[in-house]
């Protein structure tokens, strides 16, 4: 592979010839083989954005020369364009604070700037990538703004598939609202449940946790840009900070505020354990529901077999005809992940120390990824799993007639004793507490349909009373 020799503070490196990032951008690469990864694009869009913004700001106090400014603000509209992605290497695992990072976005620009002002890649006559790209900058102001911009960015994106998550439950709440079944607690008999009432509660968990999502919002919108190395503001005027969370605003349209204390926000990654915590929340309830329908749909000759989950593919290479509940099951796994990544980012956050703290790449990483996964996983499940449930109505309701939690129904007129009679009486004998119920003339077969009815029995009051 042809090269280019390029110098920085520590000497001479090689560089891919063609490469738009330079010399610190190699070392990285070169120091940095942990995961075989490149950073997660919603990161690399939140530092162009910022480098874009930034320029701007820098002209319009006067300190960045125009046609310089003009260049860089050119070459990062590309960039967020995609032209450059492939430039963007540096694995995630890096030099504390995200200083390779910042600075690959930095050379790739720069270059950039550079061959756009006719110069030649690696020279930085024209454009350098400290002096020019990151001024007014520091990796310390820029990362965790970046963090924060793509954060919001995934954020945007999760809320869209899990609202249709949540559309999609509620539908199957109405399609089931009908169906009586058995309540089961402690995976024991209880009291009977309409199945669309238990689709219905899962919609409400969902929302519940995509409010906790959303209430993460405010926190990531609050940047230190401008802080620079320690949050004083060294080497940023006061002007350039309005100016540049201004421009950001503007270019994503996103509500950014400036932080009232950039030392606060350059030492704390508070913002990302609540939406870490957030996530790790989410999960469970996925987690929870997921394993609902895999019980659910168990069987389908031994198990509840209550409800019908799509056929996606064959689920065993040595049993013919054997279907899995696959969608459920990556649902899980995704899901486990994102709990296991809110542990690390919980370990991270903590391990900063005074001004700064340099776990933030490996927090980025978790976030961003956590996020990622999750969100297409969320949509996958909506889509080939819970828009195809189907209801074995049969099964319900002989589930429902076999089961001892129909004993409670009679609490109210024979007493909690006499009914846990009937209840033992119907374990014993394999006879239904219907059938018990009738052959003692306890109640009458119409007050029994009277109060098997589904809304009254699933509903506060007691059934067969006026209400």
């Amino acid at each position: 592979m042809a090269t280019r020799l390029e110098k920085d503070t520590l000497g001479t490196v090689e560089v891919p010839a063609e490469a738009y990032y330079g010399a610190q951008t190699a070392r990285a690469a070169a120091n940095f083989h942990i995961s075989g990864l490149r950073p997660h694009p919603a990161l690399v869009w939140g530092t162009l954005v910022i480098k874009k913004c930034a320029a701007k700001a820098n002209m319009a106090t006067g300190r960045l020369d125009e046609k310089i400014g003009a260049a860089i603000v050119q070459a990062a509209e590309e960039s967020l364009a995609g032209k450059f992605a492939g430039h963007f290497v540096v694995d995630p695992f890096q030099a504390g604070a995200g200083t390779s990072h910042n600075m690959n976005v930095n050379e790739v620009l720069a270059n950039r700037a550079n061959e756009l002002l006719g110069g030649a890649l690696g020279a930085y006559d024209r454009v350098h990538p400290n002096d020019h790209v990151n001024m007014a900058q520091s990796t310390n102001d820029v990362f965790p703004t970046a963090m924060r911009l793509s954060a919001l960015h995934m954020l945007f994106l999760l809320h869209q598939e899990l609202e249709t998550l949540c559309d999609a439950l509620h539908a199957k709440g109405t399609e089931f609202d009908r169906i009586l079944k058995s309540g089961r607690t402690h995976l024991q008999d209880a009291v009977p449940i309409r199945l669309g009432q238990e689709f219905e509660a899962y919609a409400a968990a969902m929302e519940k946790n995509l409010a906790g999502l959303e209430r993460c919002r405010p926190n990531l919108c609050e940047l230190g840009l401008g802080g620079t190395a320690v949050g004083t503001g060294l080497n940023a005027e006061a002007r350039y900070i309005d100016l540049v969370i201004e421009e950001i605003g503007r270019e994503t349209s996103l509500p950014v505020y400036r932080a009232a204390n950039m030392v606060e926000t350059t030492q704390n990654m508070d913002p990302f354990v609540t939406l870490s915590s957030a996530l790790k929340g989410l999960a469970i309830n996925l987690v929870r529901i997921a394993n609902d329908l895999r019980l659910l749909s168990s069987g389908p000759r031994t198990g509840f077999n209550e409800i019908n989950l799509p056929a996606l593919q064959p689920g065993s290479s040595i049993m013919p005809g054997k279907v899995n509940p696959v969608m459920a099951e990556v649902t899980d796994m995704v899901a486990f992940q994102v709990i296991g990544a809110d542990t690390t980012v919980t370990l991270a956050a903590q391990a900063g120390q005074l001004e700064l703290n340099v776990m933030m790449p490996v927090i980025a990483f978790n976030i961003l990824f956590s996020m990622e996964i999750i969100r297409n996983s969320v949509k996958q499940f909506t889509e080939s799993c819970i828009k195809g449930i189907t209801a074995n109505e049969t099964r319900c309701n002989s589930n429902l007639e076999a089961s001892v939690g129909l004993a409670t129904v009679l609490a109210p007129y024979v007493g909690y004793a006499a009914a846990a009679e009937v209840a033992k009486e119907s374990m014993q004998s394999g006879q239904s507490i219907k059938e018990i119920i009738i052959a003692r003339k306890i109640l009458s077969p119409e007050k029994l349909a009277e109060i098997l009815d589904p809304y009254p029995l699933t509903n506060p009051g007691v059934p067969g009373e006026r209400q």
